[in-house]
């Protein structure tokens, strides 16, 4: 993983060049497939579970994990917006952004109080160019353009670039505001209602993880531009009780984003992993059998936990090989926890029963002090 990420330093050199490396993840993907692009909310996802070494392969190979699961005969975790949801979204979004920003600059300054008045003379910069690395290229360039000229300007949709695992991912929040003190501020716009002032939980929370890689992405480009700095609370706009008007709240996310650094600079780099796989392995969908792609995919080591049905397409079928194998990570991540040493549920119940394992281990004692009490209660431990 690159010291960059969050930090501002320049990438540390690649391992391969970066020709052979994309040509290396082009003939795992199939030459003839078109990479599915690394969002924030896979990265998100990513960053929650770093020693899946399936996922991070998979993911910045580009392979579609979707079509990957039919393929080899397993069901896709069905998750993600509906079309009615999404085209909703897009709805309320243009709402917002509507007339050059004006309601979205409204509330940024009612809710974050940036300067006496809302803006009334933003700039809205052209980020057009041609493919990610242009677009990433012109939001950078704009970002240090409104920054130095010390005005406000409304970002829309900027490309971002981030280095994961050794391999570039482009992400593109909502908006960014440049503030005229040089600061940046992430809007995160998201369709669910804000019911008195507050939103569900969960999904506030998912945004906030998701900013949480945006903000890191610009803490890159910010550290290269004089006078910028990049705001740890965004702006979360959602739509105001069950009306399509939007209102705001400011959502800090300094604990998403330090979470995230920390997972994401523990993944495994992409070339290291593939290095490891057997020669001729390929996640090419064209012209191979379900028993190919599968063998493929239960090459590379995965780490299954229960919060994978709700972020990842393969999540059934890591979940049925991780019940195959009586792998407790299946019961949960806190439960893989508890148990220590015990990684499977014959070891738990062989140490349960006094057949195995170290009765100093304070998790071996444990467990059987759980039996005993099971069996005190008249339920035996099997």
């Amino acid at each position: 993983m690159s010291e960059s990420l969050g930090s501002g330093r320049p990438p540390t050199p690649p391992q391969k060049p970066a020709t052979a490396l994309r040509r290396r993840l082009a003939e795992l993907r199939g030459p003839a497939t078109v990479a599915r692009p690394l969002d924030a909310r896979a990265l998100a996802a990513l960053a929650a579970n770093p020693g899946c070494r399936r996922r991070a392969l998979l993911d910045g190979t580009g392979v579609d994990k979707g079509a990957l699961a039919e393929a080899i005969g397993s069901p896709s975790a069905a998750f993600g917006q509906s079309q009615f949801a999404f085209m909703r979204g897009n709805a309320f979004e243009a709402k917002v952004k509507g007339d050059g920003g004006t309601e979205l600059l409204r509330l940024l300054h009612e809710r974050m109080g940036a300067g006496s008045g809302p803006p009334a003379d933003a700039t809205a910069p052209d980020l057009a160019a041609a493919g990610p690395e242009g677009r990433a290229a012109r939001t950078a360039l704009a970002l240090r353009e409104a920054t130095a000229a010390g005005s406000w300007a409304l970002l829309d949709h900027p490309m971002l670039a981030l280095e994961v695992a050794g391999s570039p991912a482009y992400l593109e929040p909502d908006a960014v505001v440049v503030h005229p003190d040089g600061r940046w501020t992430v809007v995160e716009i998201k369709s669910f209602p804000m019911i008195d002032a507050a939103a569900d939980p969960s999904k506030v929370g998912a945004a906030a993880r998701q900013s949480a890689v945006y903000v890191l992405a610009l803490e890159r480009v910010a550290s290269l531009t004089d006078g910028a700095s990049v705001d740890h609370s965004v702006l979360l706009v959602c739509p105001k009780d069950f009306s399509n008007l939007p209102t705001a709240s400011v959502v800090d996310v300094r604990k998403q984003v330090s979470v995230t650094r920390r997972q994401l600079t523990r993944l495994a780099r992409i070339e290291d992993i593939a290095d490891t796989l057997p020669p001729g392995i390929t996640f090419d969908l064209d012209g191979q059998s379900g028993e190919s792609l599968a063998s493929a995919v239960e090459a590379v080591p995965a780490v299954y936990a229960p919060e994978c049905l709700a972020a990842c397409e393969l999540a059934f079928h890591c979940r049925g090989r991780a019940r195959e194998e009586g792998a407790v990570t299946a019961l949960g991540r806190a439960m893989r926890g508890e148990l220590g040493g015990l990684t499977t549920v014959g070891e738990v119940l062989a140490a349960a029963r006094g057949e195995s394992g170290d009765p100093a281990d304070p998790t071996v004692a444990a467990v059987r002090r759980a039996a005993a009490l099971r069996t005190e209660a008249g339920a035996p431990c099997r």
